[in-house]
């Protein structure tokens, strides 16, 4: 079944830390997309699915990844680093690498979008762009498989075990007013 953006997430704002893990499975889904178009067509002309798998998987990238970004960089790892608690304190480091993906990915991003984009424009990619394309989106996929393993088994339980639910609940309410009071999915 095809991801789509704005999809309904298994969790709700009220459960903020599950809401950012379902949205990992997105990012997993569309750069899977991306990866498999750039290894298994590598720049030749696509299909009207093809095509239209392409433009979804680069509207995510544009539109809702940079608001999970948001979500963890703005409401989540703040409040971590306030907590008192030390497993709250001990987790400061892997934050800090956190965020260093996040600003080393955003060139790449942008480089996938512009090459996509030409792909989309012109049918087919030269056969220089189309090996980048492909370089670029399996680093992505090796970069984020590591990114969302170290939050998942070790930010994300911290954050669920000590912030408390008021904090919580303010990240969920922070992540909605990014998504415009929940209109659209992580």
């Amino acid at each position: 079944m095809p991801v789509v953006i704005g999809q309904k997430p298994d969790h709700g704002f009220d459960h903020p830390v599950g809401l950012l893990t379902d949205c990992h499975r997105r990012v997993e889904r569309f750069l899977g997309v991306l990866v498999e178009l750039g290894g298994k067509l590598e720049g030749s002309q696509l299909d009207e699915s093809q095509r239209q798998s392409l433009s979804t998987a680069l509207r995510y990238f544009r539109e809702a990844a940079p608001k999970h970004t948001a979500d963890e960089e703005e409401s989540l790892f703040p409040r971590l680093r306030r907590s008192s608690q030390p497993e709250a304190a001990a987790a400061l480091a892997e934050m800090e690498r956190l965020e260093a993906d996040h600003r080393h990915v955003a060139p790449m991003h942008a480089e996938v979008d512009l090459l996509a984009s030409k792909w989309l424009a012109d049918a087919a990619l030269p056969a220089a762009e189309a090996a980048r394309f492909k370089h670029l989106t399996l680093t992505l996929a090796e970069l984020y498989r590591e990114h969302i393993r170290v939050e998942e088994d070790y930010v994300f339980p911290i954050a669920a075990k000590t912030l408390d639910t008021e904090a919580l609940m303010a990240v969920g309410r922070e992540m909605a007013a990014r998504r415009n009071a929940g209109h659209e999915g992580p």
